[in-house]
């Protein structure tokens, strides 16, 4: 008995140990970063505590000039995260909804063919996202093969989709991979004999799909809306080379306070963005968890 005690202590020891390097990783650089943001945010430029910042987040207003050319007031930063929130819904869901019979799809391949889909899928992901962004201005702005087509026309692909559409594509193409891989990594998982199992109580394939693989892969499902939920509404770089500039996201509003030194203010943005953020990956994470539960 004594051994065996000996034993699992040691083993305790070196998972600790093992784990220690991620321990301080993420010590320095995850959490002693977000306290920096959080005292940031409720400071001034004298560093004396204050709900200022936070406040000038709900409250600030500016005047916009709609397309009937009437004018109305608005509250700026709520305009802005909701404008980012709109399309990082839609761009999820777009994923989401080419993502997930992609994902079966490959998860019912042989092993070989999988291994192919998924290189495929991660290729985009090793070149960088800046090129990978620069690589759809050549596409849809004015230069690239479609400008020169549409342009004997007097078109180009922007005027014709719109702007917020362009932003939308950019998003779901950086994106797409975050969704694919977690769903597929529990669908590659799942026990094919509760599948047979319902078809032989005579399901049919949209039953089985909806009663029993859609709910066993609702995890994964969760882990890929996060994953691109997170990135899409924080996003700058493509609302500015996709929007020509013009198109203005909340990532782009952290930006310009800190190119602008606003650094309080630009923290107290990030810090509702990311309390906002963790609280919708609570919930999902929670969604799952009664789901498993089930």
């Amino acid at each position: 008995m004594k051994n065996k005690n000996a034993v699992s202590r040691r083993e305790r020891i070196i998972r600790r140990l093992c784990l220690s390097p991620y321990s301080v990783w993420a010590v320095l650089f995850i959490v002693v970063p977000l306290i920096f943001v959080a005292y940031y945010a409720f400071t001034d430029n004298d560093f004396q505590f204050t709900f200022a910042n936070i406040t000038r987040f709900f409250t600030a207003t500016s005047t916009i000039t709609d397309d009937s050319g009437a004018a109305r007031e608005v509250r700026t930063y709520l305009l802005i995260f909701l404008r980012s929130l709109k399309l990082a819904v839609i761009s999820t869901f777009i994923c989401l909804l080419m993502g997930y019979p992609a994902a079966y799809i490959i998860s019912k391949a042989s092993a070989r063919v999988q291994s192919i889909l998924i290189t495929l899928i991660m290729i985009p992901m090793w070149m960088n996202f800046l090129i990978r962004t620069y690589a759809w201005m050549t596409i849809l702005q004015d230069t690239g093969i479609f400008n020169s087509m549409l342009g004997l026309v007097g078109l180009h692909p922007v005027h014709i989709i719109g702007t917020e559409a362009a932003v939308v594509i950019g998003m779901v193409y950086d994106y797409f991979p975050y969704m694919i891989l977690p769903i597929y990594s529990v669908m590659a998982k799942m026990d094919e004999k509760l599948i047979e199992a319902a078809r032989d109580l005579g399901c049919g394939s949209f039953g089985v799909l909806r009663r029993v693989i859609w709910p066993l892969s609702l995890p994964g499902v969760f882990s890929g809306i996060t994953m691109v939920l997170v990135p899409s509404i924080s996003t700058f770089y493509i609302s500015q080379k996709l929007g020509n500039g013009k198109f203005y996201l909340i990532g782009d509003a952290i930006e310009g306070q800190y190119v602008a030194n606003n650094l309080h203010f630009a923290a107290a943005i990030a810090f509702i963005l990311m309390v906002i953020l963790l609280f919708c990956m609570a919930v999902f994470q929670r969604a799952a968890n009664k789901r498993a539960a089930v």
